[in-house]
């Protein structure tokens, strides 16, 4: 844990208020959309502007950019003259978001094929085997880095800036949705042998078998989602004090 997180848990447990200077907007930004895809705070978690200034530590005013930050990252609903929430994605619009994500990936993979250097390769396979091992040892929150670390490699290797671009958007989006309503029996959403056979294809240059690969990943992914809905009782200091804690 960094000194200045140190210094933040302390302040807060002690019940004082820090400077805004010591953790701004993007840093809460960070820790509740963590907590979101560490499946710690559930879809319609409600996120008062005064329980999470008080959590941080911070005045309204950045708890308010922070949420809207949040907003535009999809990761929370803000209505007027309401209490910002944890989003909830319908059913519909999470199979049309799953479907965007397979279309762009799909062909972000398969112009990537062959054209990757080996220095990039290698990036992947760490990442690759980074996912595995972290599996082995039941480490789920090092298992989701590795993968998004994955898919986000490839965004940022995109020949289409575009594509690229709406990738990365697309992966968040999924990312906290599979968060949000993976099985709650279902341990790990890991798919073993599908990273290491995109791997594969794209090294080959094979484009159809990376755009196949990366296609079936997502829809097995997708049929890893219970839909119905959830109600839970959270405490967020308890929940966005270990995830600071963590990060």
């Amino acid at each position: 844990m960094q000194e200045w997180q140190e210094e933040v848990l302390a302040e807060v447990r002690a019940g004082r208020r820090i400077s805004d200077r010591r953790i701004g907007d993007r840093d809460i930004v960070d820790k509740v959309r963590r907590a979101v895809l560490m499946q710690r705070l559930p879809p319609g978690t409600r996120l008062p502007e005064v329980t999470l200034g008080e959590v941080f530590g911070v005045s309204r005013s950045v708890v308010r950019k922070a949420l809207t930050r949040l907003a535009s990252e999809h990761v929370v609903d803000q209505r007027p003259n309401q209490v910002a929430r944890v989003r909830a994605p319908s059913i519909e619009e999470t199979r049309e978001t799953f479907a965007a994500r397979r279309l762009v990936e799909g062909e972000v993979a398969a112009l990537l094929a062959g054209r990757l250097d080996a220095a990039s390769h290698a990036r992947l396979a760490a990442q690759a085997r980074g996912e595995v091992e972290a599996h082995g040892r039941d480490d789920e929150p090092a298992r989701i880095e590795h993968s998004l670390a994955i898919h986000h490699l490839l965004a940022e290797h995109s020949p289409n800036r575009v594509l690229g671009a709406m990738l990365t958007d697309l992966i968040l989006r999924t990312s906290i949705v599979i968060a949000l309503y993976k099985r709650p029996n279902l341990a790990s959403c890991f798919l073993e042998g599908d990273h290491a056979a995109l791997l594969a294809a794209l090294e080959q240059g094979d484009a159809e078998a990376a755009r196949e690969g990366i296609q079936r990943h997502l829809e097995s992914l997708e049929a890893l989602l219970d839909l119905s809905p959830r109600e839970a009782s959270i405490d967020l200091m308890a929940i966005l004090g270990r995830s600071r804690e963590q990060a």
